[in-house]
Formats: structure tokens, C-alpha cells, sequence
């Protein structure tokens, strides 16, 4: 097969890359910016095989109006951004019945259930396989009551194979010692998988992309147009023709795909980190704070904590209000941090109204592919994602189905 190029070095893009070289594919990644640097560098380095329930579920609308009403609400909609928020966000909570979570759960599952068997898969030999360790997702309440195994959230990541224990506040304690006592129970998902450095993976697999001879050039992708059998790519390092072509840059790809005619329902979901490098606050495993909807863990640059999902533009500067709720909300999550250096960043995550991506070739555009819309969980979907194309792309025989995930759905 000639070159294959991938639009879009996040965790995303670099696991399809390698994928492609494992399969003796000459490949070629592009991006505007280092590879593993998007979205996925500032997570909460989760790697959860039954992190599967979406964003919308049952009772949604009822919660939204609270959140978006508090400086410290897990959601903000930014108000030039306002109108344009709203159709998509009808089409989300269409999608928030309790049958339609269980369907998107089982597609997500897909995506997840071998996340962290695959990323040792690519990490393995590097010597950095201590990037992913085993953890588990603790789920922690103020009250202990909602803290049900038999919960909707609960019972369908227990009905697609997730093994759960219920801490109670004694047990939680013994467990993650430097968080708040006012934490009265907790769920804890059990045999995931946590990254100590989300970024650095990102580089370890591009290293090992290299080695295996893939191309990686960074420069700004102006735009895609047909060449024949293949495409042109162009780029502000000039162009050059794929016979195939991968997009997979996260929240800009509904806009590097739209001038093809591809009108897609893909959002801009910026996501705030905060990290605390010089704390002695250290928690085991990824811990989220069911109130605040943000999760913490401590990484090799200190106690990280994730969260908010602000809508707004993806070019928009950073609102440091958004960076400073997610560090009240890590004070009340670990009260020891103390008051050391602060760092913070924000990132943009790709998200569509079902909480599920778009994978496989788009429709009308042969030999154009698409990896994007991934939401929360890119970072732990993106090993199986970049099988899953590399195979479709090779077109190698891909074994399950893929219409959960056809842009076609739009």
C-alpha cells in the first residue's frame, strides 16, 4: 500500500499511526503541535475498561440548570457560544433515556474493554512500561446512600462484565487516607488501569512510530481535496498526495471535513487540569469526586485533578475561573494539599451529542477516514480505535459492528 497519512498527532491519531506501521504500512503523521500535546496530555489519566456510561443519562435535565447556575457547576456553556449550543444540546439529552445509555454503553465498551492490555501491547519494549499501572476507578460519595451497586450507572457497567466492590467510609479511608472524612462511601471499579504521565505516553509511541519508520511532520493541515484515486494534503508545509487518509484531529475535524461536504454535530468540550507537583497529599488509584464531576490521581508531576466541560469555541482563550473551580474542588476532594505551586492548563475535547465517536470511512469520501469525536474518553479508547482503522484501512476483516460509529448516523 502507498503512504497513508494521519491528520492529528494526539493519543488518537499516534495509536492509529502505529497500529498502521505494525502493519508494515508506510504512514505519515501530521499536526500542528507536538504529538500526544492535545487533549489527551491533560487528562485525568484514566484507564477504565468500564468507564462506558455517557454523558447524557436519565435525569440530566433536571441537574443541568443547577450546575450551569453555580461558578463551580461541573458544566458552563460560554455565552457567545450560547446559540449555537443549544440544538446540540437538545440533540444530547435525546440520547439520556435509560435505553439509550444502554446501548451507547455497550458501544462504548467496545472501544474500552482492552485498553489497558493494549496500551502495554505498544508500550512494551520501550522501558517504559511503568507508565501504565494497575489501579482501580473509585467512584467516591458524600452520601453514602447513592453509593448503590444496584444504580443504573453501576449495574450496566456490572452487566457488560465490570467487577465493583462498595467501600464504606471506613474502608475508603484505609484506602485513599488523604481524602476529605466527609466522604461517607464510595464504588470502586476494580482491575483498571491508571497512566502516570498521559503525555508521555503520547511521546513513548511516537518514538516507537519512528522506529518503525513512520514520517511525523508538524505543520497545520489547510485542507483535504481529491488526487485522483487518493488525496492531496494540504499543508503550511506544502502538500503532498495519501492514498488514504485518516482524520483524527479531535475538536477541528468537523471543520477540516466540512468544505467536503461533511456537515457533522461535533463540539468544542474544553476540559481544565490542575496539578499541585510539590504536594505530599498522594492518592493510590483515580479517584472522582461525584459531586464536582472531576477525577484526581497523582501522576510523576504531582496530584493532578481533571474536569469541567465548558462549551465554547476551540480557539477561545483559557477562562481561568474554569482552572480555579477545578482547584476548589480538588481542595474539597484532598484537603492536605497545602499551598504549594500551582500549574494549570486546559484542553479541547471532540464531543457529539451521544457520547460516542465517529471510526471508519466516511460516507461519499472513499479512502477518507475518521477517528475524532471521542469526548472523555479518547485517551482510553484510542488503542482499540487505532486497530480498529488500521484494519479497516488495510482492509483487514474487522469483526464486530460498526454502524454505532458511522458518521452516516448523522
Amino acid at each position: 500500500m502507498e503512504h497513508v497519512t494521519v491528520i492529528g498527532a494526539g493519543v488518537v491519531g499516534i495509536c492509529t499511526a502505529l497500529s498502521l506501521a505494525e502493519k508494515g504500512v508506510a504512514v505519515r503523521l501530521v499536526d500542528r503541535a507536538e504529538p500526544g500535546q492535545g487533549a489527551s496530555y491533560g487528562n485525568a489519566g484514566v484507564v477504565a475498561p468500564h468507564s462506558i456510561v455517557p454523558n447524557a443519562a436519565p435525569g440530566l435535565w433536571k441537574k443541568l440548570p443547577g450546575w450551569l447556575l453555580s461558578k463551580d457547576g461541573p458544566v458552563r456553556i460560554r455565552p457567545e457560544h450560547a446559540l449555537r449550543f443549544i440544538p446540540w444540546g437538545l440533540r444530547a439529552l435525546k440520547h439520556s433515556g435509560e435505553a439509550e445509555v444502554r446501548r451507547i454503553a455497550a458501544a462504548m465498551e467496545v472501544l474500552n474493554r482492552d485498553n489497558v492490555a493494549l496500551y502495554r501491547r505498544h508500550l512494551a519494549g520501550t522501558g517504559h512500561e511503568g507508565l501504565i499501572q494497575d489501579s482501580m476507578y473509585v467512584y467516591a460519595y458524600r452520601d453514602g446512600a447513592a453509593a448503590r451497586l444496584d444504580g443504573l450507572d453501576a449495574e450496566v457497567r456490572q452487566s457488560l462484565g465490570a467487577k465493583m466492590i462498595r467501600l464504606s467510609q471506613g474502608e475508603l479511608r484505609e484506602l485513599e487516607p488523604d481524602l476529605a472524612p466527609e466522604f461517607e462511601a464510595a464504588l470502586a471499579v476494580v482491575e483498571q488501569g491508571r497512566a502516570t504521565n498521559p503525555g508521555r505516553v503520547g511521546q513513548v509511541l511516537t518514538e516507537k512510530l519512528v522506529r518503525l519508520g513512520g514520517e511525523v511532520i508538524r505543520a497545520d493541515v489547510k485542507g483535504l481535496a481529491r488526487a485522483g484515486d487518493g488525496w492531496r494534503v494540504e499543508t503550511s508545509a506544502g502538500a503532498f498526495e495519501s492514498a488514504k487518509v485518516v482524520v483524527t484531529a479531535g475538536a477541528w475535524s468537523a471543520r477540516l471535513l466540512a468544505p467536503l461536504g461533511l456537515k457533522l454535530p461535533l463540539q468544542a468540550e474544553r476540559g481544565y487540569h490542575v496539578v499541585f507537583p510539590e504536594t505530599e497529599a498522594r492518592l493510590r488509584n483515580s479517584v472522582m469526586d461525584t459531586d464536582a464531576k472531576i477525577v484526581a490521581s497523582t501522576m510523576e508531576m504531582g496530584l493532578r485533578a481533571a474536569g469541567t466541560a465548558e462549551f465554547g469555541d476551540a480557539d477561545a482563550p483559557p477562562d481561568p475561573a474554569r482552572a480555579a473551580a477545578v482547584e476548589r474542588a480538588l481542595r474539597r476532594l484532598v484537603p492536605g494539599i497545602g499551598a504549594g505551586r500551582l500549574e494549570t492548563w486546559m484542553g479541547v475535547r471532540p464531543s457529539f451529542p451521544d457520547s460516542l465517536p465517529v471510526i471508519g470511512e466516511l460516507p461519499g469520501l472513499k479512502g477518507l477516514y475518521g477517528g475524532f469525536g471521542h469526548s472523555h474518553w479518547g485517551f482510553m479508547m484510542a488503542p482499540k480505535t487505532g486497530a480498529m482503522l488500521a484494519d479497516l484501512v488495510t482492509g483487514a476483516r474487522v469483526n464486530m459492528d460498526l454502524s454505532a460509529y458511522s458518521a452516516a448516523r448523522f
